[in-house]
């Protein structure tokens, strides 16, 4: 059942995002900007966590769970390093992600022949 959860709660969150892109003008990064913003306001007001124990990867994979991400990475960092926490603990929490997107955008630039975009 924890399966079928997290499809319907993920896939909710993609349809959502999908309807926003079709029913409004805003750019796809505007939309991006705005999930993770989401999900750490969403975080900061403990609504976030309570998603993310019913839905599991349902609500953890999509944007939302990125900046939930974020603001646990923070409020575990603060409580552990103070203050400095606040500048570091987002970038600790999310940093095999990031490596990740990193090292296959580096794969894709070196492996993929580019071409005139016109």
């Amino acid at each position: 059942m924890t399966y079928v959860w997290a499809f319907v709660v993920g896939g909710g969150l993609c349809v959502i995002g999908q309807l926003i892109i079709d029913l409004t003008k805003l750019t796809p990064a505007r939309i991006l900007v705005m999930y993770v913003t989401a999900g750490v306001v969403l975080s900061a007001l403990g609504w976030y966590a309570p998603l993310v124990e019913f839905a599991g990867a349902g609500a953890t994979v999509p944007l939302l769970g990125f900046g939930h991400l974020l603001a646990q990475g923070v409020v575990d960092a603060v409580e552990r390093c103070g203050l400095l926490g606040a500048l570091t603990g987002g970038f600790s929490a999310a940093a095999g992600g990031i490596c990740a997107s990193l090292m296959v955008g580096l794969a894709a630039a070196v492996l993929a022949k580019s071409r005139d975009q016109n």
